[in-house]
């Protein structure tokens, strides 16, 4: 394609892209899709040949690259370690139940070659990591229980990507055997392992100390560009993929106290090279062979969709609330990015042939455009399916007539320690909880004044009329809901008396930036109380 034919091309994608989501935005919906007509149409205009369509690819990669990187930012290592159910037993579960499924009804029920049959199963076992996270980071809820469930999930289809791929390469190779192949992986993970280890706890704080002396936002943003890029590059270069790398990098710098300055900084990076990473799953759809095989790509995608629900809810059922499982199902159901990266070397290695990788690549961009409005409705889903017990949740005070009260956020160990004491000096108080379970076991137990409510959104506090509250008390175990619900108060303008349990020196210095004044760091406390035991006891002798 020659220089003025591809600077056509990439204004006429911007022209489509942004009439077409001015217009869904008005109406509601999610921009992903814009971006994906827009593929589909330039695809159509300018019939783009295979080498061109993975060149764009490689560009959009970029977009995920930096949605895992945010990612990573939420969820330090000691989150990761938290979520270990919901990676390694849910995200097990889920691949092997589908992908064994999906490889038995391709070889028995369609004759498929076995090694074929076993890369599409566990290629469709795959979801949408680029599409799903958007939208929970968008509706704020990754850490919520079905987010946190999701998420998991997620993170271990993309840990599992990588063997995925190594499985084709032992299926097609000639010459290296499956021990040497397996040694290599080790290998990189040791290396990956290390990299982080020393990376993280001796490069990183100081290199982002050393840069921040600049004062300059460009260098700074220039220094986080430079680890983002360098980890993905340096981790796939090993054999594992960018995303990981990048997710891995966004940890590392989870634990720094400079998280939420790059998380805001990266964000309009990372949407913009999101929207071209839709674009190009719109550019993978092409109509004449939708036309062609119309018929067995509708079938393949009700079928594959319905078992990945049947697998996904049966696996989740047995470990979380029905509600809980429902969610996270339909945010799950469809097939996602990285199977289109299994199919290409599928294909480029001669285990399927051409007519099969465009059935499945197009069953894949369908399902994917179907997702955000599965997502956008996942609520109205869940509620036809499994309502909510309404009945405990009736009998906890009514109302929005609140004055001179104290709003407890998050009902916890200490959020419980704190209602107890005020009903006991008979303080007027109201206890706002995002975790149904907590909530309903609150009520059964007779607690009136709990809601169910997200504290870190601004429209639940101003519900709860914050401005005339004698106090807020931020009892919430995680830390960026606690900044969330700090930002929030602070942008009311006016002083509101907030009271923040913090667990090191690092969060308090944040905190103190957004103008609270009472903070109660957990570790400072411990200390004080233990040393003065240990100096005021009397030594038996």
């Amino acid at each position: 394609m020659g220089v003025d034919n591809a600077l056509l091309m990439i204004v006429i994608t911007v022209a489509i892209a942004t009439l077409l989501n001015v217009y869904l935005k008005k109406i509601e919906i999610p921009t992903i899709i814009g971006y994906i007509i827009a593929g589909i149409v330039i695809a159509t205009l300018f019939r783009l040949p295979r080498d061109s369509q993975e060149s764009l690819m490689h560009i959009a990669e970029f977009g995920v690259v930096f949605l895992m990187f945010t990612i990573g930012l939420e969820f330090s290592f000691k989150h990761l370690r938290q979520m270990k159910k919901e990676v390694f037993l849910y995200g097990t579960l889920e691949l092997f139940g589908v992908g064994i499924l999906v490889s038995l009804i391709a070889h028995y029920g369609f004759n498929l070659p076995e090694k074929t049959s076993i890369v599409i199963g566990f290629a469709l076992a795959l979801s949408s990591t680029a599409i799903v996270l958007k939208v929970l980071n968008e509706k704020k809820e990754i850490h919520s229980g079905y987010g946190k469930a999701t998420l998991g999930i997620l993170l271990f289809q993309d840990l599992a990507v990588i063997p995925i791929l190594l499985m084709i390469s032992i299926f097609t190779s000639q010459s290296e055997s499956l021990g040497s192949l397996l040694g290599q992986l080790l290998l990189s993970a040791i290396v990956v392992f290390l990299a982080i280890f020393i990376g993280g706890k001796f490069f990183i704080e100081r290199f982002f100390k050393w840069i921040i002396k600049s004062n300059s936002e460009e260098i700074f943003l220039v220094a986080v560009l430079l680890v983002v890029i360098a980890f993905s590059y340096f981790v796939e270069w090993i054999g594992f993929s960018y995303s990981l790398g990048a997710f891995l990098a966004g940890m590392m710098l989870a634990e720094t106290r400079y998280r939420y300055r790059i998380e805001a900084d990266l964000i309009p990076f990372r949407d913009i090279l999101l929207g071209v990473f839709f674009v190009t799953i719109g550019m993978q759809i092409d109509w004449y062979s939708f036309v062609s095989y119309g018929h067995i790509i509708v079938l393949l995608l009700v079928g594959i969709t319905a078992l990945k629900v049947g697998v996904i809810y049966l696996t989740l059922v047995k470990f979380v609330a029905r509600r809980t499982a429902i969610k996270a199902t339909s945010a799950l159901f469809q097939v996602g990015e990285f199977a289109l990266v299994v199919f290409s070397l599928a294909f480029s290695r001669g285990l399927i042939d051409d007519k099969l990788n465009q059935i499945l690549v197009i069953t894949v961009a369908l399902s994917m455009i179907a997702t955000p409005f599965v997502l956008k409705n996942i609520k109205k889903i869940a509620d036809k399916l499994s309502k909510e017990p309404e009945s405990l949740r009736d009998r906890a005070i009514v109302g929005s007539a609140f004055e001179n009260h104290i709003i407890i956020c998050g009902y916890g160990p200490i959020g419980r320690m704190v209602a107890k004491r005020l009903k006991d000096r008979n303080l007027s108080y109201v206890i706002l909880e995002h975790d149904i379970k907590l909530v309903d076991g609150a009520i059964a137990e007779g607690e009136q004044a709990i809601f169910l409510a997200n504290a870190s959104q601004k429209m639940v506090l101003e519900h709860f009329n914050v401005t005339q509250a004698a106090a807020v008390v931020v009892a919430i175990d995680n830390e960026r809901q606690r900044w969330l619900i700090c930002e929030n108060i602070a942008s009311f303008g006016k002083p509101i008396n907030t009271v923040v349990k913090v667990n090191n020196k690092d969060e308090e210095l944040l905190i103190a930036q957004l103008g609270v004044t009472h903070i109660v760091n957990g570790k400072e406390i411990t200390a004080n109380m233990l040393t003065e035991q240990a100096t005021t006891c009397t030594l038996k002798g």
